[in-house]
């Protein structure tokens, strides 16, 4: 009886050291993709294609900055002109400065990318 008690300790101490194991590789798998999953675009990507959906086959990227989680944040416009929109590019949505839902995209930018800067003021030629 001692002998199988021994074996049932021994499983039971490997098992919990498995465990502690695997939530050590996932913990640092979040920590090192900052929460991106393997299989999703990554963020500078989606932004651009989000921002191609909107502004057509011209539009780009003009600026990017990362901000919380999977959010990028950034300016966009379309090749050829001047003018840039602010954007939150999130793994689901997009939302524009010049969107009709204002104050969600200052709370957004608030809460996700507090340090994407202002652009440059447009000087008359």
């Amino acid at each position: 009886m001692a002998t199988r008690r021994i074996r049932t300790d021994q499983l039971i101490a490997a098992l919990g050291v498995a465990v502690l194991v695997l939530g050590a590789l996932v913990g640092w798998r979040v920590i090192a993709t900052q929460g991106v999953a393997p299989w999703e675009t990554p963020p500078p990507r989606r932004a651009l294609q989000q921002v191609r959906e909107r502004l057509g086959p011209s539009g780009e990227v003009r600026l990017i900055e990362r901000g919380r989680g999977p959010v990028v944040c950034g300016y966009a416009g379309r090749r050829g002109e001047t003018g840039s929109v602010a954007f939150v590019s999130r793994p689901n949505r997009v939302l524009f400065a010049d969107d009709p839902l204002r104050a969600e995209f200052r709370a957004m930018v608030e809460a996700d990318c507090p340090n994407l800067p202002t652009p440059p003021a447009r000087t008359a030629p």
